[in-house]
């Protein structure tokens, strides 16, 4: 297992860079994950605009105008934010030994901060001055449901996520009573459905001011969830995040079965769970199970990749709004 991306590269390829710490895989997958999930995106909305099942809206913009305050402050607080941390891990000491809990603390490096906050600040300003006309123009551009998925994809990351979260504390309500703050922000413990609720009536309230049909828009995304939750689940296999099965010492069915896919001991697990390992070098990560369980995540990926096929490959047959919506719900809610 490797909880991040720096004991991966070092163990397959030798690259030794401490920073790649800050790397979590889970958060890694779960990135691609929504990348992936973009990409099904405009591809589903722009064959159903060529079908009119989603029109265009008309937006007014004003062109040629300098940098606002606004934007400059923005700019100025996300610069500052990514040069106090980012950078802050690499010049304050001890940081690097432990990342995840220096992104997650409120240390950082001040002057690294303003540095990075300034260069955002000039990088806004100097792009802004090169359209600034003499007089401000107004246009009128035209906007489709394919134009919206970057604004589709970070919704149902903030929202997924803030619900995955409150959702996971409500089912360990024992463990989160006893550090709230720290089960808050930690990176791991995240439940599905929480997000899926969560995002889903952020994203409700988006397409209705977009005069989006919801209905519609659940068959466009119905096929890029389920391949974006398979791919997450990488995630949870490779860093062995605790959602495994039950204890399993059954034989081996089958010979040409490799061992991992019938029972794993998840050695170096990002959750430290279980017993020591002998002779072990990975900082905190040294423990594997004492038995071996169903490794469930596995069984997820595949099963659910294979079904992202399957709704891709019916997606064009099915005529009536929201049912591959409704077959996604079916064969998701089967293969939970």
């Amino acid at each position: 297992m490797y909880p991040n991306l720096y004991y991966l590269l070092k163990d397959l390829f030798h690259i030794d860079f401490p920073a790649l710490k800050i790397v979590n895989m889970f958060g890694l997958c779960v990135a691609i994950s929504f990348l992936l999930c973009a990409w099904t995106l405009v591809k589903e909305f722009k064959r159903r605009q060529a079908l009119g099942q989603f029109t265009y809206e008309d937006k007014e913009i004003v062109v040629g105008e300098p940098a606002s305050m606004t934007e400059l402050v923005l700019n100025f607080i996300l610069g500052f934010v990514l040069g106090y941390k980012l950078l802050g891990i690499f010049l304050t000491p001890g940081a690097l030994s432990n990342p995840q809990e220096f992104l997650f603390s409120s240390n950082g490096n001040f002057v690294s901060g303003i540095i990075v906050g300034l260069l955002f600040l000039f990088l806004k300003w100097k792009e802004k001055n090169k359209t600034k006309l003499d007089k401000p123009e107004r246009k009128t551009i035209r906007i489709w449901p394919s134009d919206r998925v970057g604004d589709i994809v970070i919704i149902s990351a903030v929202g997924g996520f803030a619900g995955a979260k409150f959702f996971d504390n409500l089912e360990n309500w024992n463990r989160f009573i006893q550090d709230p703050i720290g089960n808050l922000f930690s990176p791991s413990g995240l439940t599905y459905y929480g997000g899926l609720i969560v995002a889903s009536i952020s994203l409700w309230i988006y397409f209705r001011r977009h005069n989006m049909p919801f209905i519609r828009v659940a068959d466009v995304a119905a096929p890029g969830l389920m391949l974006s939750y398979g791919t997450g689940r990488i995630g949870c296999q490779v860093a062995g995040d605790g959602d495994w099965g039950i204890v399993n010492t059954h034989p081996k069915p089958f010979s040409w079965m490799p061992d991992c896919f019938w029972s794993y001991d998840y050695p170096h697990n990002v959750n430290k769970e279980g017993v020591p390992m002998p002779n072990c070098t990975w900082d905190d990560y040294c423990n594997h199970l004492p038995n071996g369980v169903f490794p469930t995540p596995l069984y997820e990926i595949i099963v659910c990749i294979g079904l992202f096929f399957f709704l891709w490959a019916i997606r064009k047959k099915i005529k009536v709004p929201g049912q591959l919506f409704g077959i996604y719900l079916f064969v998701n809610g089967l293969e939970r």
